[in-house]
């Protein structure tokens, strides 16, 4: 950016600024006047939030519209940037004077009250912009969509045939120690150029034999055992032992040599289990494995965020991101390839309406030819029916998982996807 327009920019934040400041402080002042009894209509510690949501609502509007217009092109930013924008506000006027306490010169108190938040505000919005301009300049390929528990039952099945037949899966995984894993995989040969089949790996469900008797049965269980070091030397032999039956089965059943492998309820990732497929890798020609980089969607509506919250999303969402960090330079070191990017595990079990749709416009990427670095929605269909061969062989969280009409609702919403 050349000298004139970056004074130019400037010019325009502050004017921004300005407005901003101006609307905090005529809100404040208008809640805080005082009624005939003498009190204030509203406490200052109420009235303050108040106000900084006004002023945060005319930036957000402002920054957008008029300070960085080139990269939004008129259209306002994320309401995550508002939310952020907010909340580091609110934090920032909360902590600050506790941490300067009353020992610190009144003059020094003043520039580090006023410039702080000011700073820090002009860091949020500008990477609002460049957020808005990468959005705008993606050329728009589309994810790869993916469909998990391949011979899980009956319902799961069909309801995966019947969308590889309309042309709108680019893969799916299959649970080789699932109750129809032979039946789909014979059903899958018969289909019209199927697409990629993947491993499912799958610890924490399923028949129980002495190898892997002493295996956790939750996701939770098994990450905790991770961080365990005494846990970790149990476990890490019956999870090898697993792990080879499952490749060895999936060889048999699919006639494969080259891996590409997920997990069930995303256990590949708890890092034990990961270090033990990557000291495999080599020798078993796993390729490729699944990460959940999920960045968080644009133009959600806000109580599908609180739903989100509310249903658990956000919190598996923050502990798979975690793991995702961790995870990715070991496949670097491993030289295994992984998805660029991820949606599915905000709205595990419903990717349906709009959150399906906002999922599949962040995931969007531009110039990324390779498949095995492209983008990855994840779905659960299932077509109607029962799902009791899942409860008679030891699925029993994927029993009650598939028992809920949303997977009904997943299936018919991939049929009908039209963005």
């Amino acid at each position: 950016m050349n000298k004139t327009k970056l004074l130019r920019r400037l010019g325009r934040y502050g004017a921004v600024g300005i407005v901003a400041a101006a609307v905090h402080a005529g809100i404040l002042l208008l809640l805080s006047e005082r009624t005939q009894g003498g009190t204030p209509w509203i406490s200052l510690s109420l009235a303050n939030p108040i106000a900084f949501l006004a002023a945060s609502l005319a930036g957000y509007v402002g920054h957008a519209l008029v300070t960085f217009r080139e990269e939004t092109g008129g259209k306002r930013f994320a309401r995550r940037w508002l939310v952020l924008q907010y909340a580091v506000n609110l934090s920032v006027c909360a902590l600050l004077p506790l941490i300067l306490g009353p020992w610190v010169q009144p003059i020094l108190r003043t520039v580090v009250l006023v410039f702080t938040p000011t700073v820090l505000n002009a860091l949020i919005w500008s990477r609002a912009a460049q957020f808005s301009a990468q959005q705008r300049t993606q050329g728009g390929t589309p994810p790869l969509l993916h469909a998990d528990d391949l011979g899980l039952g009956a319902e799961v099945d069909h309801a995966i045939f019947d969308l590889v037949e309309s042309g709108r899966l680019d893969g799916a995984s299959l649970l080789v120690n699932g109750p129809t894993a032979q039946r789909g995989i014979e059903t899958w040969r018969q289909l019209p150029n199927p697409p990629a089949l993947f491993l499912h790996l799958c610890l924490t469900e399923g028949p129980r034999d002495s190898t892997n008797v002493d295996l956790p049965t939750s996701f939770g269980r098994l990450l905790l055992a991770s961080w365990l070091p005494w846990q970790r030397r149990r476990l890490k032999p019956q999870i090898r032992r697993s792990l080879r039956q499952q490749i060895s089965r999936y060889k048999q059943l699919t006639g494969a040599n080259e891996i590409h492998l997920d997990g069930h309820q995303h256990v590949h990732l708890i890092p034990m289990v990961l270090d033990t497929v990557l000291g495999l890798a080599q020798t078993e020609q796993v390729t490729w494995i699944r990460t959940t980089a999920e960045p968080l969607p644009t133009d959600l509506p806000l109580n599908l965020w609180w739903a989100c919250v509310r249903q658990g999303g956000a919190l598996k969402w923050l502990v798979l991101q975690c793991l995702t960090r961790l995870a990715r330079p070991k496949l670097r070191n491993a030289n295994v390839v992984t998805n660029r990017s991820f949606a599915g595990v905000l709205f595990t079990g419903r990717m349906t309406g709009k959150a399906l749709e906002c999922c599949w416009r962040t995931n969007h990427r531009q110039n990324v030819s390779e498949i095995g670095s492209r983008a990855m929605l994840l779905i659960h269909p299932a077509q109607p029916g029962g799902a009791d061969a899942m409860r008679d062989h030891q699925f029993t969280e994927s029993f009650a998982f598939f028992s809920s009409p949303e997977r009904q609702y997943e299936w018919e919403a991939m049929k009908n996807l039209n963005f």
